[in-house]
């Protein structure tokens, strides 16, 4: 029996609150300390589940959060294979974390003010069932769907067509990071927080207080961005 499967024998068990987590922790220090080596493939998603008793699903948030790290390659077909150790910033697609960050206060803090200023009465509902629906769902990936559908909504509401369009092109980025903070976070309970109160705002009508609050929120996930991306450089 060689390595690999020495380690797959040895059964691990995880609190299912955090498992994904705990699994995408437990590859990510294998992969930087060398014992899953570049080029190697991982095993796969069944295995890995076996290992550590839990669903597919959560084993493919884990294996996702390495991908966007650049930890990982899936290669349709063949599997997941590990790159260079901390081979690369994090990237969403086309754009850098740091790409990403920048431009969402610009657009977003502002897009936050005007909705708050020309929502309509049928875009208010939208989004308070938008944060009931959050605060609601357990499912990774049902609430990345909707936080995607949250922000596009906001800048809908702004009614400003250069607004919609910028967070429209980046929407599948956003979702991205997202995701990736869901499970290294977690945060979100902490976004379903900060959305309520940017939400509350537009209901108000306070075009200070949405922009406030937005930028609150994006402060609060470029933090969170900076501790993965640290510990990463570390």
């Amino acid at each position: 029996m060689n390595d690999l499967e020495n380690w797959l024998s040895d059964s691990a068990i995880l609190s299912r609150k955090s498992a994904s987590e705990l699994v995408f922790e437990e590859l990510r220090n294998l992969i930087l300390s060398g014992r899953f080596a570049e080029g190697s493939k991982l095993p796969s998603e069944a295995k890995l589940a076996a290992k550590y008793g839990v669903s597919r699903p959560i084993v493919r948030e884990a294996l996702r959060s390495l991908q966007i790290l650049g930890l990982t390659e899936t290669r349709t077909g063949s599997g997941t294979y590990v790159l260079a150790a901390g081979g690369g910033d994090i990237r969403y697609g086309d754009y850098s974390a740091r790409d990403l960050m920048e431009a969402r206060s610009f657009v977003e803090v502002s897009a936050a003010g005007w909705a708050a200023l020309r929502r309509d009465d049928d875009e208010l509902s939208r989004l308070l069932g938008l944060c009931d629906r959050m605060e609601q769902e357990e499912d990774t990936e049902a609430w990345v769907r909707l936080d995607s559908d949250f922000h596009g909504l906001i800048a809908e509401a702004s009614k400003n067509a250069v607004f919609r369009d910028i967070v429209d092109d980046v929407r599948e980025a956003m979702a991205q990071q997202s995701g990736l903070l869901t499970v290294l976070g977690p945060r979100r309970q902490e976004s379903n927080e900060e959305h309520r109160a940017i939400v509350e705002a537009i209901r108000r009508g306070s075009e200070a207080e949405a922009r406030a609050a937005m930028e609150i929120h994006l402060k609060q996930v470029e933090a969170a961005v900076s501790r993965i991306i640290g510990s990463e450089q570390r």
